[in-house]
Order: structure tokens, then sequence, then C-alpha cells
């Protein structure tokens, strides 16, 4: 979530940022589950975006939505650019292109985070209904061209759109053009966190392929079941992809606090200014040697921010974010949450899921994350497919999330949200496939039924 953290406490040392990481760490009692997703919001009318201004604009939704929920506005300079839910943690915002995101607040069970889900839609369909206005989920806008999309009034998103050019050809396209869904999970040591970020990792390909959900780009097929994914095999590569590194010996805080270290940075922010240092490192700034701003000093803002900056498929925070997946329905959004929580959060499936995916060669994992967004569950992989790899993944989750026994009022336990990847794993055709067969059929190769068709 492009959200902004406030903390001042100085920073002077590299050991201080490793210990930031460490902190991250939970005793298994209290792992939670936070879910984020993102959505397009578009005129029911006419199927256009939705601008930030204007009497039925992104800020009028966002003024409607304090009103009914009280939570506390986020406002950069005359904007106001998000909500913050200061009693539970959870909070609204906006991406570059308006796509609307709820960062869900940290919660036990994958009932909650659903529950949390649906209340979120239902409010906001409450203030946006009388505005004309409905929203997609899809994971990249289908119709839209770069030009036609709204930007966002956050000066951060300014600093990024004159910098995404020049360091890859897609930057702007995943900035304004797409959407996801996220899910945020915790770990209890270093080596836990090692191994979860190792095991997600070399599975996020299969997360892909399961949640593939982008196949159209400006009212035509773009020849991609996840151009979402596509799209980030050439954003920034210096800050997104497989991060090979976390397989070697030595990984651990320090190795990751390295790497980010070294990330070129997007801003500074000081007081209400974003100060543009794009292309200067955090070392730089750790030092107080930063070009731009000589003689100023790192901050845990500074760092906390810095690592929202970095786009890897699985990003490490003080816990871990999954970041594989297109945005979709609301079943396949708590499906995304229950899928990694199973596999993240009982000690034998996260064994026997680590165990599929550890003599897997870094040339493999990037084989399939360069293959995946075009052909999905088809991938060829060894002697079988990734379909396969989806099946043996699933039952290993679902196991998990029976294991944890964390059952609803009528006895069913969070295994039931995988229904929607049973369906996907037994015909081997993923929610984009739906789509281009739809397309080329009762849609008559138009998109625009997919407004009607894919809203929530």
């Amino acid at each position: 979530m492009a959200r902004d953290i406030i903390d001042e406490t100085p920073i002077s040392s590299r050991d201080e940022l490793v210990t930031w990481f460490e902190k991250g760490c939970k005793a298994p009692a209290d792992f939670r589950i936070g879910t984020e997703h993102e959505k397009f919001p578009f005129y029911i009318a006419d199927h256009t975006p939705v601008p930030y201004d204007g009497r039925r604009g992104i800020a009028a939704l966002l003024d409607g939505m304090q009103k009914l929920l009280g939570w506390e506005p986020i406002i950069e300079g005359d904007h106001i650019i998000g909500l913050l839910d200061v009693t539970g943690g959870g909070a609204i915002s906006l991406e570059p292109g308006g796509q609307f995101e709820l960062s869900g607040a940290p919660v036990e069970t994958i009932q909650q985070t659903c529950r949390e889900l649906h209340a979120h839609l239902a409010q906001l369909r409450q203030v946006a209904a009388p505005l004309g206005i409905g929203f997609l989920g899809l994971g990249m806008s289908p119709s839209w061209t770069l030009a036609r999309t709204p930007r966002m009034p956050k000066r951060r998103y300014d600093i990024m759109t004159g910098y995404m050019p020049k360091v890859g050809t897609r930057g702007l396209d995943m900035m304004y053009r797409t959407s996801t869904v996220q899910v945020n999970l915790d770990f209890s040591s270093e080596a836990d966190m090692v191994k979860k970020l190792r095991m997600s990792l070399a599975l996020q390909p299969v997360a892909t392929a399961l949640f593939s959900n982008s196949p159209f780009t400006e009212g035509r097929p773009n020849g991609y079941l996840s151009e979402r994914s596509n799209i980030w095999l050439d954003t920034d590569n210096n800050r997104a992809g497989m991060l090979p590194f976390a397989f070697e010996d030595g990984m651990g805080f320090e190795r990751y606090t390295d790497y980010a270290l070294d990330v070129p940075m997007y801003f500074v922010k000081r007081g209400d200014t974003y100060h543009d240092v794009t292309g200067a490192s955090f070392r730089d700034l750790l030092e107080g040697r930063l070009p731009q701003l000589p003689g100023e000093r790192a901050t845990v803002s500074d760092w906390s921010n810095h690592l929202g900056t970095i786009f890897p498929e699985v990003r490490l925070k003080r816990y871990l974010e999954m970041r594989g997946a297109d945005s979709g329905p609301t079943s396949r959004i708590c499906a995304l949450s229950a899928f990694w929580t199973g596999l993240f959060y009982d000690q034998t499936a996260l064994d026997a899921a680590w165990d599929l995916a550890k003599d897997w060669t870094e040339e493999e994992r990037d084989t399939l994350r360069r293959e995946v967004p075009r052909t999905g569950l088809r991938t060829p992989f060894r002697n079988h497919t990734l379909g396969d790899i989806a099946r043996e993944t699933l039952d290993i989750s679902r196991a998990g999330l029976v294991a944890r026994g964390k059952q609803d009022s009528f006895g069913d336990d969070e295994s039931v949200f995988l229904g929607p990847l049973d369906g996907i794993v037994t015909s081997g055709r993923t929610a984009a496939d739906d789509l281009l067969m739809r397309y080329e059929g009762v849609w008559r190769r138009s998109v625009d039924p997919v407004f009607m068709e894919q809203a929530y």
C-alpha cells in the first residue's frame, strides 16, 4: 500500500536497519493475516475511468467514505488521498491511476479477512452508487489507454512517473493500469523468515498462474493470461524479480538489508515535502552524503518508506508480502489469503511446500517467472506442467488450513475458501482463459461486457 510511515527516530548504522527487521518476529500465537486488494473505479454509464476531481470523482468518493466510516483522512497538500482506521489498523489508499485499495487490518482467520472484504465492498457501493461509480476486479484495465487513465495528486507518484521510463519500458503501465491482491503474513524467527521467503518466492509463479486475470489491453486480447505479471518483467529490474540471493547460503536479515541499501531510492520525505532523490542509494542517506540533501541523515520513516518502494515477487518488511496475483472477484481474494495462509501457518505444510520446491534451480525459477504470464498452468516444468505443481501445492495448503482448525459457527474450517481454486486446477482453465472464451463467443469480440460481469 502506498501510504507513508511517520517515525522520525534517527538511524545511524546498518545494524539498526537489521534490528528493524528482527523486531518483526512474532510468536506463532500472534501470527496475523493482512489482505490488500486494488480495484479500478469506472463510470457505470459509459465504462470510462473516474478522475480525481469533480462532483463524482475519486475525491468525492473518499469524502463519502470518510463520512460513512469515520476514519481519519490522509491529506497531502489540499487533497484527500486516503483514509486510516486508527483503531483497527485498516486503511484505504489510492494507487497512481486511481486504483482504489483496501489494506485490511491484521486479523487471525480467513473468515475475518473475508468478512472485512465484504463489509468494505458493501460500504463502498453505498457511497459509490449515487455517484454512478462501479469497481472492476481485473489485473489490468481492459480498455483504457495510458493517456486516458487519470493520475492521482500524490507527489511520490510524480517522482516515480518521471523515473520509471529511465529504468524499463513498462513502469507506467504497472503504475497506472494494473491491480493486484496481496497477502501479508508473519514469521517467528530469522530462520522461519528465510524458509518462508524461499518457499513463497519459488511458488509465486503458481499463484500467478492460478489467479491469472488480465488478458485484455486497450480493448483486445494482449496475448497473455496475466499481462500484469508480464509487465513486471520490464518495469525496473533493480527492484523487482525473484531475489536469487535469497536462496544462497547466509541469507537472512543482514543480506536483505544489504540488498535494500543498494536499491535506488525514489524520494525522501521531510515534513510535507517529497524530495526527488531518484538514483541515489540508501547508503548515501545513511552516511549523510546524499547529493540532493547534503548532510541529511536517515530516519525510521525513510527506511520503512524505502522498503515499500522495492517490488520483488515476495517483499520483506516486518512481515512477508505475497505479490504475484492479479486482482479478481471476492471469492478469489479470499482464496489467495487462504492459499498462502495454509502454506505459512502450519509447520508440516510449510515443510512440505518447501520440499516441493527446494531443489529447483535458479534457472528453473526464472523460467517459470518468464513463461507463466503467457502459458499459465500449461507451462511445462520438468516432466510435468505447472498445473501439476499447483494441484500438489493446493493439497498442501488445504492440509495446513485443516490442521489450523479455525472453524466458523457452522463448523467449517478455512479450507472452504480454497473452493474456487479446486475448479481451476481440475479444469486447467483460469479466469483469464474463461474471459478470452467469452470474448470470442458471447461477447462477440468486445470487452465492454467485462465491466458488468467482473464488477464488484
